[in-house]
């Protein structure tokens, strides 16, 4: 995976995912081939194939002429045998052009299918590398259209447009190369017919392009607005907004089908232009050719060869519109996914250039550090805070008092926008994410689960933990009596997003997963966070076991995991205003001891 490296200085101001619109249609083209060689793998023998396969379709005009004016002009007679053989000539020729078609086809559906897979592979390893701050900026939707439907345009153009264009040019040459040997004033007028409509769809290009851009967005905003119906269908019938959320999922399929018949009828334009082209070479052809004729210029069997060279001339031409119209709607694409590559990740892997962290107690140091997000108001103001090894933290404070930022500084989901974090001495944007990540996990207030079996969602981070180990790792955590009561055990689907769990079963899974995964640091966020009591208490034992032995930093909503551990930070308004253990906090008027009395009251004790 490339790793990108980002300006110093620009931590917590993540760019948007802008479309690469600046650039013309043959930059776009020539930044994408870039990025994925694989579609010019082999190019020139599949050029040589277009080639041949193109040459072969002027064997039989050449054929036909020879036979008019040889064959049937033979002044003795027609001469059969001659017109045998030009007969056999076509039927090869024929044959050596299909053979050669096909194995173009095939080499080039090859070399598109590995440069597209290529594509979707770097566009959703990038996508995956951004920020939460990116990503967040950017609806899911819209992400997932560009690493599948915007690179399906540019399959098809690649698969059925570029073979076309591949196809096209070699037969105008090659048609244009015949034409010039039977006469030069056929040609010219030809080719004069045909020099409006070259001007037409360069005219065209940037308007159809920009067309085909808004089909590439509105087909986002659907995708977006269909995947957040689909996810959000038990809030959505809760609350009995079936019929607004209808409505606007009908009105981005309107905006998205009012932009691709915008775009369609621009390139429609295009048509009428080259049908009329068509039609005045072919007059051109035949009046010019007959008065050449007169004048002994051209033989009978040159103008009808002419005119089966016209027809080859004009077919490329009048496809023409079509490539044209796939290869704007590919180029779209192209930007969208360009413009998804060429955002720097704001928080960034250092690689190899970065230091492993050894395995053991770690200390985590805030120094000074400051934080807002994109347009917004500073949410954490010179932080200054030491945590020591195997020490158990609770991070409290009203909702909006910097705890999660805190958290997701420490784990570098974000960077700060002033001074800095260090684990064990070392700045954290200087520590490989291999290693950060095996060191530091964070277990997540939603608890995030994928559909798969318990197992494999337990042992996510480390796969080649046996179901033997699961279980016993769960008996440590005091859940076995959980385990059993589940329909298979180990086994039991979770289904998607765990929905087949509550929401304690998926914070219990969630706690495993971390136990499972052995880090030196855990972070937890809000982990025992909307659950009933007999949950939370489950949660608690099971909490006890994970963070025992190593360093443990928790945001608790619910003060009972502040009455366990070793110190408590307290937040308000983006600072640390009390810090110290739950006994002397509580004992003393301030922020915590209104904090712990509001949530005793509302547990009536």
């Amino acid at each position: 995976m490339t790793v990108l490296n980002t300006p110093k200085g620009t931590a917590g101001a993540p760019r948007g995912l802008d479309d690469a619109t600046d650039e013309g249609a043959v930059g776009t083209l020539r930044r994408g081939l870039r990025l994925s060689p694989e579609f010019t793998a082999g190019l020139p023998v599949t050029l040589l194939l277009a080639l041949v396969a193109t040459a072969g379709r002027v064997v039989v005009p050449i054929a036909v002429q020879q036979t008019i004016d040889k064959g049937l002009g033979n002044p003795g007679g027609p001469d059969i045998g001659f017109i045998r053989t030009a007969v056999l000539v076509c039927a090869v020729a024929v044959l050596v052009t299909a053979v050669a078609s096909y194995l173009m086809n095939v080499r080039l559906y090859k070399t598109s299918e590995g440069g597209l897979a290529s594509l979707r592979v770097k566009a959703f390893r990038h996508v995956h590398d951004l920020s939460m701050l990116t990503q967040s900026g950017e609806r899911r939707g819209s992400l997932v259209s560009r690493v599948t439907g915007d690179v399906d345009q540019i399959s098809q153009f690649m698969q059925s447009g570029g073979l076309m264009f591949i196809v096209s040019i070699g037969q105008l040459v090659v048609a244009s190369a015949l034409m010039l040997v039977y006469s030069w004033q056929l040609a010219l007028l030809v080719w004069l017919a045909f020099l409006p409509l070259a001007f037409a769809l360069r005219r065209f290009q940037r308007i159809i392009s920009a067309a085909y851009m808004r089909v590439r967005e509105r087909m986002g905003d659907l995708l977006a607005a269909v995947s957040e119906s689909v996810v959000g269908a038990p809030v959505i019938r809760a609350h009995a907004v079936e019929e607004r959320t209808g409505r606007r999922v009908d009105e981005t399929v309107d905006a998205h089908r009012v932009a691709q018949t915008r775009a369609q009828a621009m390139v429609a334009l295009t048509f009428p232009v080259s049908e009329l082209a068509a039609a005045v070479a072919t007059a051109a052809v035949v009046v010019a050719g007959v008065l050449l004729g007169v004048a002994g210029d051209l033989t009978a069997g040159k103008l009808v060869a002419f005119l089966f060279l016209v027809t080859l001339f004009v077919s490329p031409m009048q496809t023409a519109t079509e490539v044209f119209n796939q290869a704007q709607n590919a180029i779209a694409g192209w930007r969208r996914v360009l413009g998804v590559l060429d955002v720097v990740p704001d928080v960034a892997d250092p690689g190899e250039d970065g230091e492993t962290l050894p395995r053991g107690p770690i200390e985590v140091r805030f120094e000074s550090v400051g934080f807002a997000y994109p347009g917004g108001p500073p949410v954490l103001h010179d932080v200054d805070a030491t945590i020591a090894p195997r020490s158990r933290v609770a991070i409290v404070g009203q909702t909006g008092s910097g705890k999660t930022t805190f958290a997701k500084l420490l784990t570098r989901l974000m960077d700060p926008t002033s001074g800095r974090v260090l684990v064990d001495g070392v700045p954290l944007d200087r520590v490989r994410f291999s290693s950060l990540r095996e060191r530091i996990v964070m277990v997540p207030q939603d608890g995030f689960l994928f559909d798969a079996s318990l197992a494999d969602n337990i042992r996510y981070g480390r796969p080649d933990v046996t179901d033997d180990d699961l279980a016993r790792a769960l008996t440590e955590l005091g859940l076995a009596d959980w385990l059993e009561g589940l329909p298979n055990g180990l086994h039991t689907p979770v289904g998607q997003r765990g929905e087949s769990l509550s929401a304690g079963e998926r914070q219990l899974v969630a706690l495993a997963r971390a136990y499972i995964a052995d880090p030196d640091l855990l972070v937890l966020d809000e982990a025992t966070s909307a659950v009933d009591p007999a949950t939370e208490v489950r949660i608690q034992r099971a909490l006890d076991g994970v963070t025992r032995g190593r360093t443990a930093i928790s945001i608790a909503h619910r003060l009972s995991t502040a009455e366990t551990a070793d110190e408590v930070l307290v937040f308000e308004a983006g600072r640390i205003v009390q810090r110290g253990p739950h006994a002397e906090l509580a004992s003393r008027p301030g922020v915590y001891a209104d904090l712990h009395a509001s949530w005793t009251a509302q547990r009536g004790l």
